[in-house]
Parts: structure tokens; sequence; C-alpha cells
């Protein structure tokens, strides 16, 4: 063998060796982005658990207005009937109809909560002040780890979008990911009326 044989070998080799541990790290930031999206379904998970406890109390209050537990059932059915898998975060539709599902069983615990104000009996009991604190300590929770997971999809989607890695992801299949983004009409703050 010659030096020019040699020397081409020896660049083919390193960017092959090259390729593969860029794709190895590519893979690993990914590996991160389904880690952080499994974070957002436990906590998700956590506050759909909590949920049947609470609509059972509130149901112990004489009078309760039956319409709020029913949309606060019903958005939990919806919600934890749409499931996102890790190999659907790079569809920011799916995502979206998931946060849509998640945001809309917000509103009706929220709607439930103002409307729980109303029975002083209710809000007095130990058992309902748990659970609006473990509640809210779920929501807390909610939004550190949509913010982490938009954090790790950022990192992953930067990765695969600078040169070369680019070239690398492209021949591996690597695709961005979609990030949590706030739904339509967020910016203003809703009207709540004691009416």
């Amino acid at each position: 063998m010659n030096i020019k044989t040699w020397i081409g070998t020896g660049v083919i080799a390193f960017i092959v060796i090259y390729a593969v541990g860029l794709n190895n790290s590519l893979i690993e930031k990914e590996e991160g982005v389904n880690q952080a999206w499994a974070q957002v379904e436990n906590q998700y998970q956590r506050r759909a658990d909590l949920i049947p406890n609470l609509v059972s109390t509130v149901r112990g209050a004489a009078n309760f207005e039956q319409e709020t537990i029913t949309q606060v059932i019903e958005a939990r059915s919806r919600a934890t009937s749409i499931n996102v898998s890790a190999g659907d975060l790079n569809d920011p539709a799916a995502l979206q109809q998931f946060d849509q599902a998640q945001q809309q069983l917000s509103g009706a615990l929220s709607r439930l909560l103002v409307t729980v104000e109303r029975y002083p009996e209710l809000t007095a009991t130990q058992n309902f002040r748990d659970l609006q604190t473990q509640l809210e300590g779920t929501e807390n929770r909610i939004s550190t780890e949509r913010m982490r997971f938009n954090r790790a999809a950022q990192e992953y989607n930067t990765s695969i979008r600078r040169f070369p890695a680019n070239l690398v992801a492209g021949i591996f299949g690597h695709q961005q990911k979609a990030y949590f983004e706030a739904i339509e009409g967020a910016e203003q703050a809703p009207e709540v009326s004691f009416d």
C-alpha cells in the first residue's frame, strides 16, 4: 500500500468514527428529551390520580353543583385518553392536542376550586385542604417539568441543526422535537366571577 491509500483509509476511518460518536451524542440528547417527557407525563398522571379523591370529597358537600363535578370528570377522561409517546414528540400537532386536553382539565379544576369557595364547610375540612395543597403542588411540578422538557428539546434541536451534526442527523433520521407552547389567548388573564 502506498502513502495515499493509508491517508485515504485514515481519513475515512476518522470520518466514520467521528460520525458514530456524533450520532451517539445525539442519541444521548434524544434520550434526555424522552426522559423529560416521561417526567411531564408522570406529573400529569399524579394530577389525574388526585382528581377522583378531590371529586369524592367535594361530592360530599350538600347541594354542590353537579355540573361542575361532571365537567371535571369529563375533562379528566379526555385528558387521560390522549397519549403522546416519545415517538410522537416530533409531531407538534400531537403535542398540541395533548396540551389542549390538559389545559381543559386545568380550566375545569379551576372552576371547581372557584365554586368550592361558596361552601365554607367544605373548605374547612382537612381532607379538602390537603387535596387542594397537593393539587397546587402538582400544578407547580407540571410547570417545572414542562420547562425542563422544553429545555431538553431545545438542546437536542439545536444539536441536530448545527453543522456537521445536521449531516449525521439527516443520515440517521434524527428529527426535531416539538415544544410546549402557550395556548392561544393565554396572554390574557381569565375573568373570574363569583356570581
